[in-house]
């Protein structure tokens, strides 16, 4: 795979990450139609991964300091009240536990928790099912159109208000179960999540801060899971000055294509995406019977 390729493909990864078309989708197309091989390499796609990863810390830094410390914090609520419940109680007045669950941001840690939890048996579970699917053009087709479907219905929901106090444990579970499915090539994870969370009525802002801060347990989860073979794979430095250059791109048109779509979803215009996926899917449909 050449530097070129490498940027290719980065650039389609950044746009297509965040942008509610799937990334899956159209690197499996795009190889599959330009017959870039990256050899099956695990470092690119882990480099990719980083470089999409990055955006999400950058544009809501400060949003995940405050999940990471009300976290420890709900730790060490935690750990005073067990500590409370096995030791004696020498008076008569009843214990005072503190509550765990007590702010939004509270709330929100742990319905990203619930959620990422069937994300991760999905996507564990379905690996090479969606290794098989994307050596085709023809499942990334029909999913695409899937992903139009969601994305067109998705604009037509109009009460839209809650915010994490509101969110039963049952709807988080629902929008976990939604991301898994988009591990299929062709089902945009952010698409499906941002439409799964307008479904159960978010408040559309939350709606894109909780699909994106969503993706960072399932990207950094696959990133793991492709570490493992990482021992196993040679890399020139001419690799890595390619990796490197496809992962820069993948950074900064991710950035560009995350502010896009929070845009987008408030002015209710995600339709349009739903237009595109409707033609990128009848294209890719046709050109896997052209190219049989």
């Amino acid at each position: 795979m050449s530097v070129f390729q490498a940027i290719f493909l980065g650039i389609v990864q950044g746009l297509t990450e965040f942008l509610p078309v799937s990334s899956s989708g159209h690197l499996a197309i795009f190889q599959n139609l330009f017959h870039i091989d990256t050899g099956g390499s695990v470092a690119f796609d882990v480099m990719l991964h980083v470089g999409t990863l990055v955006v999400v810390f950058l544009v809501y830094w400060k949003d995940i300091c405050k999940l990471v410390i009300e976290a420890c914090k709900m730790l060490a609520d935690l750990f005073v009240n067990l500590k409370m419940a096995v030791t004696p109680n020498n008076t008569e007045s009843p214990r005072q536990y503190r509550r765990i669950i007590r702010t939004n941001y509270r709330k929100f840690v742990v319905l990203v928790i619930v959620s990422t939890i069937p994300t991760g048996l999905i996507g564990y579970f379905g690996r090479k099912l969606i290794e098989d699917a994307s050596a085709t053009l023809l499942v990334p087709g029909i999913c695409l159109l899937i992903t139009g479907v969601i994305l067109y219905l998705s604009d037509r929901v109009e009460n839209c208000w809650k915010i994490p106090r509101d969110v039963s444990w049952g709807e988080g579970v629902l929008i976990g179960i939604a991301q898994g499915f988009a591990t299929l090539p062709g089902i945009s994870r952010s698409g499906t999540t941002i439409a799964a969370c307008t479904f159960c009525g978010f408040e559309r802002k939350f709606a894109v801060k909780y699909s994106f801060i969503l993706s960072i347990p399932a990207i950094l989860g696959a990133a793991v899971l492709e570490i493992k073979d990482l021992a196993n794979e040679s890399m020139s430095a001419s690799m890595m000055g390619s990796y490197t250059c496809g992962m820069i791109f993948a950074a900064i048109f991710g950035y560009i294509s995350i502010r896009i779509v929070g845009q987008m979803v408030l002015s209710r215009k995600m339709r349009i995406f739903a237009y595109y996926c409707f033609v990128a899917g009848a294209c890719a449909i046709v050109g896997h019977f052209v190219l049989m």
